[in-house]
């Protein structure tokens, strides 16, 4: 994997990580409770560590209970193009 790949998946992870603590919900909580993606899914995609289908952001999206379009309202794509 491209190190400009790993910096977005962290990013997208902190974004998950700011929604759901928006929600103040633990991660156990929140996967036991929506189901969707476990407890462990959702922890190596918050920290960056995992480099997901869109299937699995189909399913955070109903763990989170927030529209898919959520995820990426704020957020910015770096790619190998710019300086």
């Amino acid at each position: 994997m491209q190190q400009v790949d790993r910096e977005n998946l962290k990013a997208f992870g902190k974004l998950v990580r700011k929604i759901r603590e928006e929600k103040s919900s633990s991660l156990n909580k929140i996967a036991f409770s929506n189901g969707g993606v476990t407890s462990a899914t959702l922890s190596r995609i918050e920290n960056g560590q995992v480099d997901f289908k869109f299937s699995t952001l189909i399913r955070l999206s109903k763990t989170l209970d927030i529209p898919l379009k959520e995820f990426f309202k704020d957020y910015v794509y770096k790619n190998t193009f710019e300086d």
